[in-house]
């Protein structure tokens, strides 16, 4: 049967199979884009995660490491008290701000409360306390517990240094910046609180995973199912802080 230039019959019955299944978004290159700026648009546009974040209204695929990570070793429980570090643009905060029932919408269970701080500005979250602030600025644990009313049992931080497209670089980048968490973290962290952080496999992680088994009764490592197969991220999860 002849078919027209759209590749339909006459009749207007689709031959082509279009719209018979899901069809992978392709991106073409424009001119003046960096073919790596194309591949992650590309990508962007085909990963579920990302199409399941903006269907269920959360602010980031990220939003769904952390509830993997969570449901795995039970840390952002009713009445936690939860610092954010750089918690922009909030898929984490969101998360936590439900589980550790801030709003108090599971009835007779403590609320929690949750501080997040970052470099940038945040855009309001119901339930989150966000405030600009550089983590690693003299007397900024002093000013996030006394925002928090006293000691965290969480602090969590999904940061990631800018990159320079040097992967040994960058590694050592984001193994700096967690190791500076870390320290943040001993200061404000109250005896049997757990650390969650982004880190980069690539070898000089093992001066970190030594600091934390120093601090912590129990350290973990662990690729939740959201975290992309070609990325080299990992998260550690470290648990029982000695105080």
């Amino acid at each position: 049967m002849a078919k027209t230039p759209n590749g339909k019959t006459p009749t207007g019955k689709n031959t082509s199979g279009r719209g018979q299944r899901d069809l992978k978004v392709k991106v073409k290159s424009a001119r003046g884009r960096r073919l790596s700026s194309t591949r992650w648009l590309q990508r962007q546009l085909n990963d579920p995660y990302v199409k399941r974040a903006q269907a269920e209204g959360y602010r980031g695929r990220a939003a769904y490491k952390i509830m993997e990570v969570d449901d795995k070793y039970r840390f952002l429980v009713p009445g936690a008290r939860v610092v954010d570090l750089g918690c922009a643009p909030g898929g984490w905060a969101q998360v936590a701000v439900k589980r550790i029932n801030v709003m108090g919408e599971k009835r007779g269970k403590a609320q929690g409360r949750i501080i997040g701080v970052d470099l940038q500005e945040m855009e309001p979250m119901a339930g989150a306390e966000f405030h600009q602030l550089d983590f690693m600025d003299e007397g900024a644990d002093d000013q996030v517990k006394e925002w928090l009313g006293g000691t965290a049992d969480v602090v969590m931080s999904d940061m990631a240094a800018s990159s320079s497209g040097h992967k040994q670089t960058d590694h050592l980048k984001i193994i700096a910046l967690c190791e500076a968490a870390a320290y943040f973290a001993f200061d404000v962290l109250e005896e049997g609180g757990t650390f969650v952080a982004k880190v980069l496999a690539g070898g000089a992680e093992g001066e970190l995973q030594k600091l934390l088994k120093n601090k912590f009764t129990k350290v973990a490592n662990v690729k939740p199912p959201s975290s992309r197969s070609d990325s080299s991220e990992k998260f550690v999860v470290a648990m029982g802080y000695k105080g």
